[in-house]
Parts: structure tokens; C-alpha cells; sequence
């Protein structure tokens, strides 16, 4: 998308980034109400202040002319010394959102991008993500910017 700018969160994008947050959570509630709150949202303010400020999990967001149309949260991740893993950096993408309105606009594929070349200038070896099974759109959006399946988490409701 012409003009779009990928940076670094800041505290005064707060309330777009909620808005966001509201969205992607409406996504999960409305395929999963049993584990899902209706109407809430994965952060309060004062985690998101935590969370923007501190360097191992950055957040990033995409703007065009000052407004933000899509957000990546990342979180460095690394087993240092650990019985049966090695000592590999990951970069987990732990949430990435395009705004609704600006689907289908390659924003989230800018997004993902911007996260793989910030993961290579940290040292990462890779890139990881969770995604809702019944997050089909998604699921087919991943699958179209290369990602594959590392593990698959089962469940069975009693």
C-alpha cells in the first residue's frame, strides 16, 4: 500500500490499537463464545503501556497519513540452557491485526515483513505464531505468506 509507514507503537496510539484489539477479540468470541468473553479485549491500558515500552516484546504498527490501519505485538523468546531445546532466539508474533475497513490491502503481509527483517537484525533463527483453528481467514492468510504448520494443540470439551 503507497505510503504506509510500519514503526514502533507508541503510548498516544493507545486507542486505535484498542480498537483493534476489540476486533480481533470479536473474531475469537464469535467462533468460540466457551472460551471467549463477548465485547472484551486481550489488554487493559496499563498492560498496553507496559507491553509498547519494554523491548522484548515490541509492538509495531502500520500507519498511512497518521493513521493506523494494522498492528504486529512480538515477544523474543529463548530457551537458554534447557534440557531438550536448543538455544535458538524466536521472535512470536503473539497477535497481528489489519483494521477491518483496510483488509485486503497487503497490510498485513507489510506487517509480517516488517516483523521477518526486524527478526533477522535480532539474531531470531525463526518467526513463530498461534492461530484459532476457527480463525479460517487467518488461517488461509498465513498459509498465502509462506507460514507452516509447527505444531498442532488438541483439545476435547467435556
Amino acid at each position: 500500500m503507497e505510503g504506509l509507514i510500519i514503526c514502533r507503537a507508541e503510548e498516544k496510539d493507545i486507542p486505535t490499537i484498542n480498537k483493534l484489539l476489540y476486533e480481533v477479540h470479536k473474531v475469537h468470541s464469535d467462533a468460540r463464545p466457551d472460551i471467549f468473553k463477548k465485547g472484551a479485549k486481550k489488554y487493559t491500558d496499563e498492560e498496553l503501556k507496559r507491553i509498547i515500552k519494554n523491548n522484548d516484546s515490541p509492538v509495531f504498527v502500520a500507519k498511512t497519513d497518521g493513521d493506523i490501519l494494522g498492528y504486529a505485538f512480538c515477544i523474543h523468546k529463548q530457551y537458554l540452557n534447557d534440557n531438550n531445546m536448543t538455544d535458538i532466539k524466536t521472535l512470536y508474533i503473539d497477535d497481528l491485526c489489519v483494521d477491518e475497513t483496510a483488509r485486503g490491502k497487503h497490510i498485513g503481509t507489510s506487517l509480517y515483513e516488517y516483523v521477518l527483517k526486524y527478526a533477522k537484525e535480532q539474531g531470531c533463527y525463526n518467526v513463530t505464531l498461534n492461530v484459532w483453528a476457527d480463525n479460517v481467514n487467518a488461517v488461509k492468510f498465513y498459509e498465502k505468506i509462506g507460514l507452516k504448520i509447527q505444531k498442532i494443540g488438541m483439545e476435547k470439551i467435556l
